[in-house]
């Protein structure tokens, strides 16, 4: 079992946001509509990277009304494994890609009384599509969206046109503060809280919700965690019979999946649980980089996320 079905898909527009972020704009081959998506959606974008099949989550940041095409933007990372330099560098007007069908892991939920978001950076693009969406029902929302500066702050003049005053913009370089604890403290009953950023703001920003007695329930969080790069290691699969090693930068799921081994997926970025994986033995150490696994879990080390772990030292044996 593997991510699903995939959609072939033309590169219609790449168009810079700023000097980091770019957005791209996907339509079907086959010029039919795109299938249907609700605002916090993702999707996985193939690419054909140095000889490395990598596939990404980027989350859709369109009107989910709108079908005639998908948008991602992607922040330029000159330090990670290379996804994201792929998209900036190689990404034309007509190049025929392949992208997953969207998967929803951070929808809104429709039985609260008010939807409130906050952003960091990149981090705004699934709010766009909730925005819309939550516009479009009628629902009570507002935004408060931090970046470090005005020129780094991906559509916020955009958004704050389209949307008022319920968009809230903090900005670093102008000394601008979110003051979490009387925004968390005056949010009427049943107000639902999601947030998608940096993980040190992500992690801020719930542990503060938890503390002040928001229930876990109305807490929502969405963070695609990039693969690091590391030492190359050697893998056995069990059950498969397969063994080889794992370079340094490609993700030990990239690596299994290279082996012929068809695993399962949904975010590819160590949030949603679907490519845990038992370990039967490992000489070293395993690097766990997910949010999935609890600490207990972790420090037993019989469960490993290939989409963002990795191993140190001798041969890791997993039971796949």
């Amino acid at each position: 079992m593997s991510g699903g079905a995939t959609i072939p898909v033309v590169v219609d527009a790449v168009v810079p946001v700023n000097d980091l972020v770019t957005c791209f704009r996907f339509r079907r081959h086959d010029g039919r509509p795109m299938p249907a998506f609700s605002g916090g959606a993702h999707t996985i974008v193939e690419m054909e990277d140095g000889g490395i099949r990598r596939r990404n989550p980027y989350s859709l940041m369109g009107d989910p009304a709108d079908t005639s095409a998908y948008s991602i933007s992607v922040r330029r990372d000159e330090a990670g494994r290379g996804g994201s330099l792929f998209l900036h560098r190689q990404l034309r007007p007509g190049l025929e890609m392949t992208i997953s069908h969207p998967v929803n892991l951070f929808p809104l939920d429709l039985r609260a009384r008010k939807h409130l978001m906050i952003a960091g950076g990149i981090g705004v693009t699934p709010f766009m599509a909730q925005m819309a969406q939550a516009s479009r029902l009628g629902l009570r929302f507002e935004l408060h969206y931090a970046a470090r500066s005005r020129a780094l702050g991906a559509y916020m003049d955009d958004l704050a046109a389209r949307h008022g005053d319920r968009v809230h913009l903090y900005l670093d370089d102008e000394g601008s503060r979110l003051d979490l604890a009387r925004l968390l403290g005056s949010q009427p009953l049943g107000t639902h809280l999601y947030v998608c950023g940096p993980k040190p703001m992500t992690r801020w920003v719930l542990d503060a919700a938890t503390a002040m007695g928001w229930p876990a329930g109305a807490l929502h969080s969405e963070e695609f965690l990039a693969p690091p790069t590391g030492a190359p290691f050697d893998v056995e699969l069990r059950a498969s019979g397969k063994r080889f090693t794992v370079g340094t930068h490609q993700s030990l799921l990239e690596a299994i999946e290279a082996a012929g081994v068809d695993a399962p997926y949904l975010c590819r970025g160590g949030a949603c649980g679907q490519c845990e994986t038992g370990v039967l033995a490992c000489d070293g150490a395993i690097l766990h980089n997910d949010h999935w696994l609890t600490p207990d879990q972790k420090a037993r080390g019989e469960r490993i996320m290939p989409c963002v772990s990795r191993a140190t030292g001798g041969l890791l044996i997993l039971d796949r």
